[in-house]
Protein backbone atom coordinates (compact mmCIF):
# COMPACT_ATOMS: atom_id res chain seq x y z
CA UNK A 1 0.00 0.00 0.00
CA UNK A 2 3.17 1.67 0.61
CA UNK A 3 6.55 1.74 -0.79
CA UNK A 4 9.74 4.06 -0.79
CA UNK A 5 12.79 3.44 -2.73
CA UNK A 6 15.04 5.93 -3.06
CA UNK A 7 13.12 8.71 -1.81
CA UNK A 8 14.65 11.84 -1.14
CA UNK A 9 13.09 15.41 -0.92
CA UNK A 10 14.63 19.28 -1.10
CA UNK A 11 12.67 22.19 -0.95
CA UNK A 12 13.27 25.01 -2.99
CA UNK A 13 15.95 25.30 -5.76
CA UNK A 14 17.80 21.57 -7.06
CA UNK A 15 20.67 23.30 -5.28
CA UNK A 16 18.96 23.21 -1.65
CA UNK A 17 19.78 20.96 1.45
CA UNK A 18 18.17 17.03 1.13
CA UNK A 19 16.08 16.94 4.05
CA UNK A 20 15.05 13.52 3.46
CA UNK A 21 17.55 11.24 1.57
CA UNK A 22 17.48 7.56 0.56
CA UNK A 23 14.46 6.67 1.94
CA UNK A 24 13.35 3.06 1.75
CA UNK A 25 10.55 1.20 3.38
CA UNK A 26 7.22 -0.48 2.46
CA UNK A 27 3.59 -1.37 4.39
CA UNK A 28 1.74 -3.69 3.24
CA UNK A 29 -1.58 -4.20 3.28
CA UNK A 30 -2.87 -4.85 6.86
CA UNK A 31 0.54 -3.38 8.03
CA UNK A 32 0.78 -1.18 11.23
CA UNK A 33 3.73 1.06 11.74
CA UNK A 34 5.25 3.74 14.22
CA UNK A 35 7.71 6.11 13.01
CA UNK A 36 10.15 7.03 15.36
CA UNK A 37 12.28 9.97 15.65
CA UNK A 38 13.35 13.25 17.51
CA UNK A 39 12.15 16.47 16.77
CA UNK A 40 14.23 17.40 13.75
CA UNK A 41 14.46 13.71 12.28
CA UNK A 42 12.11 14.54 9.36
CA UNK A 43 9.05 12.58 10.33
CA UNK A 44 6.82 15.77 9.30
CA UNK A 45 8.57 15.84 5.82
CA UNK A 46 7.79 12.25 5.65
CA UNK A 47 4.23 13.01 6.59
CA UNK A 48 4.19 16.01 3.78
CA UNK A 49 5.22 12.86 1.24
CA UNK A 50 3.04 10.42 2.62
CA UNK A 51 -0.03 12.93 2.64
CA UNK A 52 0.64 14.41 -1.07
CA UNK A 53 1.51 17.99 0.07
CA UNK A 54 4.57 17.40 -1.67
CA UNK A 55 6.44 14.92 -4.25
CA UNK A 56 9.56 13.73 -3.66
CA UNK A 57 12.61 15.01 -5.66
CA UNK A 58 14.58 11.60 -6.39
CA UNK A 59 13.47 8.11 -5.75
CA UNK A 60 10.06 6.19 -6.29
CA UNK A 61 7.28 6.91 -3.95
CA UNK A 62 4.14 4.51 -4.51
CA UNK A 63 0.66 5.08 -2.87
CA UNK A 64 -2.09 2.46 -3.51
CA UNK A 65 -0.79 1.04 -6.66
CA UNK A 66 -0.15 4.64 -7.87
CA UNK A 67 3.62 6.58 -8.70
CA UNK A 68 3.45 9.65 -7.07
CA UNK A 69 6.24 11.59 -9.32
CA UNK A 70 4.81 10.36 -12.39
CA UNK A 71 1.03 11.31 -11.54
CA UNK A 72 -1.06 13.59 -13.12
CA UNK A 73 -2.11 16.92 -10.96
CA UNK A 74 -5.73 15.86 -11.50
CA UNK A 75 -5.76 12.90 -10.25
CA UNK A 76 -4.34 13.86 -6.90
CA UNK A 77 -7.64 14.67 -5.22
CA UNK A 78 -9.32 11.67 -5.56
CA UNK A 79 -6.24 9.80 -4.14
CA UNK A 80 -6.22 12.03 -1.26
CA UNK A 81 -10.08 10.98 -0.64
CA UNK A 82 -8.20 7.50 0.32
CA UNK A 83 -6.05 8.41 2.76
CA UNK A 84 -6.91 9.92 5.91
CA UNK A 85 -5.30 12.41 8.48
CA UNK A 86 -4.99 12.88 11.96
CA UNK A 87 -3.18 15.86 12.96
CA UNK A 88 -1.36 16.87 16.04
CA UNK A 89 -3.33 19.91 16.25
CA UNK A 90 -6.59 18.24 15.45
CA UNK A 91 -7.59 20.85 12.85
CA UNK A 92 -11.04 20.91 13.88
CA UNK A 93 -13.49 23.95 12.39
CA UNK A 94 -14.01 25.64 15.16
CA UNK A 95 -17.85 26.93 14.31
CA UNK A 96 -18.60 23.48 13.23
CA UNK A 97 -20.24 21.05 16.24
CA UNK A 98 -18.28 17.94 16.66
CA UNK A 99 -20.95 15.90 14.55
CA UNK A 100 -20.83 18.59 11.77
CA UNK A 101 -16.96 18.13 11.65
CA UNK A 102 -16.73 14.44 11.33
CA UNK A 103 -19.80 15.02 8.65
CA UNK A 104 -17.58 17.31 6.93
CA UNK A 105 -15.35 14.89 4.50
CA UNK A 106 -19.06 12.88 3.44
CA UNK A 107 -20.58 16.48 3.01
CA UNK A 108 -17.83 17.34 0.14
CA UNK A 109 -17.82 13.73 -1.49
CA UNK A 110 -21.72 14.82 -2.02
CA UNK A 111 -23.29 11.73 0.05
CA UNK A 112 -26.95 12.01 0.95
CA UNK A 113 -27.85 13.50 4.39
CA UNK A 114 -29.52 10.14 5.36
CA UNK A 115 -26.17 7.99 5.12
CA UNK A 116 -24.23 10.68 6.57
CA UNK A 117 -26.23 10.90 9.70
CA UNK A 118 -26.21 7.33 10.22
CA UNK A 119 -22.38 7.23 9.35
CA UNK A 120 -21.58 9.83 12.10
CA UNK A 121 -23.73 8.36 14.49
CA UNK A 122 -21.73 5.43 14.46
CA UNK A 123 -18.77 6.88 14.79
CA UNK A 124 -19.55 9.32 17.81
CA UNK A 125 -21.02 5.99 19.57
CA UNK A 126 -18.04 4.20 18.52
CA UNK A 127 -15.36 7.21 20.14
CA UNK A 128 -17.97 7.14 22.94
CA UNK A 129 -18.67 10.86 22.17
CA UNK A 130 -22.55 10.60 21.20
CA UNK A 131 -23.87 12.49 24.39
CA UNK A 132 -20.85 15.11 23.19
CA UNK A 133 -21.92 15.33 19.20
CA UNK A 134 -23.71 19.33 19.80
CA UNK A 135 -20.75 20.15 21.02
CA UNK A 136 -18.12 22.65 19.55
CA UNK A 137 -14.41 21.91 19.45
CA UNK A 138 -13.95 24.84 22.29
CA UNK A 139 -16.35 22.99 24.62
CA UNK A 140 -14.25 19.42 24.70
CA UNK A 141 -11.34 18.24 26.23
CA UNK A 142 -8.06 17.47 24.34
CA UNK A 143 -9.02 14.38 24.60
CA UNK A 144 -12.31 14.23 22.68
CA UNK A 145 -11.19 16.92 20.60
CA UNK A 146 -8.93 13.89 19.27
CA UNK A 147 -11.03 11.35 18.90
CA UNK A 148 -13.63 13.61 16.88
CA UNK A 149 -10.11 13.73 14.75
CA UNK A 150 -10.34 10.38 14.40
CA UNK A 151 -13.72 9.69 13.82
CA UNK A 152 -13.26 12.11 10.76
CA UNK A 153 -10.54 11.17 9.74
CA UNK A 154 -12.09 7.21 9.24
CA UNK A 155 -15.57 8.06 8.89
CA UNK A 156 -14.99 7.80 4.95
CA UNK A 157 -13.19 4.40 5.10
CA UNK A 158 -9.52 5.38 4.26
CA UNK A 159 -7.29 2.74 3.30
CA UNK A 160 -4.13 4.33 4.80
CA UNK A 161 -4.85 6.20 7.63
CA UNK A 162 -1.85 8.70 9.66
CA UNK A 163 -2.04 9.93 12.99
CA UNK A 164 0.81 12.79 13.55
CA UNK A 165 1.63 12.44 17.91
CA UNK A 166 -1.69 11.10 18.43
CA UNK A 167 -0.62 10.72 22.39
CA UNK A 168 1.17 14.39 22.53
CA UNK A 169 -1.23 15.52 24.83
CA UNK A 170 -2.77 12.80 26.92
CA UNK A 171 -1.58 10.88 29.24
CA UNK A 172 -0.30 7.15 28.95
CA UNK A 173 -3.49 5.72 29.34
CA UNK A 174 -6.01 7.58 27.16
CA UNK A 175 -2.89 7.14 24.77
CA UNK A 176 -3.27 3.56 24.35
CA UNK A 177 -7.03 3.38 24.53
CA UNK A 178 -7.02 5.88 21.58
CA UNK A 179 -4.55 3.48 19.68
CA UNK A 180 -6.11 0.66 20.92
CA UNK A 181 -9.76 2.06 19.23
CA UNK A 182 -8.17 3.04 15.81
CA UNK A 183 -6.46 -0.63 15.55
CA UNK A 184 -9.85 -2.35 16.42
CA UNK A 185 -11.73 0.07 13.91
CA UNK A 186 -9.05 0.19 11.09
CA UNK A 187 -7.09 -1.98 10.86
CA UNK A 188 -8.04 -4.90 8.27
CA UNK A 189 -6.30 -6.91 5.37
CA UNK A 190 -7.36 -4.10 2.75
CA UNK A 191 -5.71 -0.78 5.12
CA UNK A 192 -2.67 0.32 7.03
CA UNK A 193 -2.03 2.25 9.99
CA UNK A 194 1.42 4.96 10.23
CA UNK A 195 1.24 6.52 13.79
CA UNK A 196 4.12 9.72 13.29
CA UNK A 197 5.90 10.57 16.91
CA UNK A 198 8.69 10.88 19.03
CA UNK A 199 6.76 8.85 21.88
CA UNK A 200 7.94 5.18 21.93
CA UNK A 201 6.04 4.51 25.36
CA UNK A 202 3.09 2.43 23.63
CA UNK A 203 4.72 1.25 20.55
CA UNK A 204 3.36 -2.40 21.50
CA UNK A 205 0.26 -2.29 19.06
CA UNK A 206 2.96 -2.16 16.28
CA UNK A 207 4.28 -4.81 14.03
CA UNK A 208 7.29 -2.75 12.89
CA UNK A 209 8.92 0.52 13.88
CA UNK A 210 10.59 2.89 11.56
CA UNK A 211 13.27 4.96 13.18
CA UNK A 212 14.47 8.11 11.76
CA UNK A 213 17.05 10.53 12.32
CA UNK A 214 18.43 13.26 10.37
CA UNK A 215 16.50 12.81 7.71
CA UNK A 216 17.29 9.24 6.76
CA UNK A 217 16.08 5.49 8.50
CA UNK A 218 18.47 4.20 10.95
CA UNK A 219 16.23 1.34 11.80
CA UNK A 220 13.78 -1.26 11.19
CA UNK A 221 12.28 -2.89 14.07
CA UNK A 222 9.99 -5.95 14.86
CA UNK A 223 6.94 -4.58 17.20
CA UNK A 224 6.01 -6.28 20.55
CA UNK A 225 2.76 -8.06 18.68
Amino acid sequence: MVRLDGVGLRYGRSGGPDILRDLNFAIPEGGFRWLLGASGAGKTSLLRLLTLAVRPTSGRLELLGTAIEQAKRRDLPKLRRRIGVVYQDFRLLPHLSAFDNVALPLRLAGRPEGQIRADVEEMMRWVTLTRRAHAHPHELSGGEQQRVAIARAIVSGPQILILDEPTASLDGDTGKMIIAFVKEKVLNKDRCIVIVTHDARINEYADRIIHMEDGRITGLDKGTE
